[in-house]
């Protein structure tokens, strides 16, 4: 037998006591096997293929700018869940999973969260708290569902005609139960199951999000201190390496109950002039109208303002020429902090 060129793949075949050699040659593109006995000039010709598959993009998750490659986001309303802020509420659990997160003022100066999911489903949101009068504009745009404990008779009144299915611990049956810990900050809800509560289609966006691979617009910023009442600062540091902004309060990192500390590519600081809801029973964050807004993104900051006339809208986001305030894809932490209060910026 001839010996084999490199350019030759060869595979031999045993078969019984004697041994055949089997030849695949490449020859213009074509596979050909020939047997390996000299005296046979039989050959077998199989057409090449070529198989390619063109990957189709999921849908943009209307709340973060990111692609849903399971593609959920384009039929899932969106479930915002009201959670507790105090020192005894922490660790928080499931907050870090939310698209957006909303902090806001409410009685004494305490501050609370409206966590909002859509692109994800956690089974365990908390602690769930009561409603607030500020809770309303948050709600307006992303309509959906809305989750808390319940209220007093005028916060709840605040909710009447706030587009959004409501529960309470009442009517969310089994969507909400009490887990460990003591009351009232051992309430959670089950995300996973409240989207099937909701026929709402999915929300809105909220913001305008930077393409990829372009340059983030603003100064460079390693930190910022957002001025709420004393005791319930936040403090947000640029970690480069994660190209993240890393959230501290009460005097230290916060962190989930598995140790993980938030961390969020956009902190927008929306100042809000807060006072005495309608009924003067409760604090009023009135986020119509326009004020002034910081924008902390790819570790830089852009100020400007915010603008929103209307209720039903979200807030535009403008910088000092009046253009539109470009964030990064991906979560996004609003802090409602009263205005004239100190928000101060550690530049890079």
């Amino acid at each position: 037998m001839a010996p084999l060129t490199e350019m030759s793949r060869r595979t031999q075949v045993i078969a019984g006591a004697g041994v055949v050699a089997v030849i695949a040659l490449v020859v213009g593109g074509v596979l050909v096997f020939r047997s390996g006995k000299e005296s046979d000039d039989t050959a077998t010709t199989v057409p090449e293929t070529t198989t390619t598959t063109e990957r189709v993009p999921g849908p943009i998750a209307p709340l973060t700018g990111l692609e849903d490659p399971t593609g959920a986001v384009a039929t899932r309303c969106a479930v915002s869940v009201k959670v507790g802020n105090t020192a005894d509420a922490h660790p928080q659990t499931g907050v870090g999973a939310a698209d957006v997160v909303y902090e806001e003022v409410v009685d004494g100066g305490i501050t609370r969260l409206v966590a909002v999911y859509q692109s994800t489903a956690p089974d365990q949101v908390g602690s769930v708290r009561s409603v607030r009068p500020t809770d309303q504009y948050i709600l307006w745009p992303l309509r959906g569902v809305f989750a808390f404990s319940g209220g007093n008779p005028d916060e709840l009144a605040s909710l009447k005609g706030v587009p959004v299915v409501k529960l309470d611990e009442t009517a969310a049956g089994g969507m909400m139960f009490r887990g460990p810990g003591r009351a009232p900050n051992n309430l959670f809800a089950d995300v996973s199951q409240m989207y099937g509560a909701c026929a709402d289609p999915p929300p809105p966006p909220l913001f305008v999000y930077r393409p990829p691979l372009t340059a983030s617009a603003g100064l460079p910023a390693v930190a910022a201190d957002v001025g709420f009442a004393r005791g319930y600062e936040t403090h947000w540091t640029w970690d480069p390496t994660q190209s993240l902004w890393l959230r501290s309060i009460f005097g230290g990192p916060d962190v989930d109950p598995d140790g993980r500390q938030i961390a969020v590519p956009n902190v927008v600081v929306m100042q809000v002039q807060y006072g005495p809801d309608p009924s003067g029973t409760s604090v009023e964050g009135r986020m119509v109208g326009s004020g002034p807004v910081a924008v902390y993104s790819d570790g830089k900051v852009v100020t400007g303002t915010w603008e929103r006339p209307d209720k039903s809208k979200a807030a535009e986001l403008r910088d000092a020429a009046g253009q539109p305030i470009v964030l990064t894809p991906g979560q996004t932490w609003v802090e409602l902090m009263p205005l004239g209060n100190e928000l101060t910026t550690t530049p890079g």
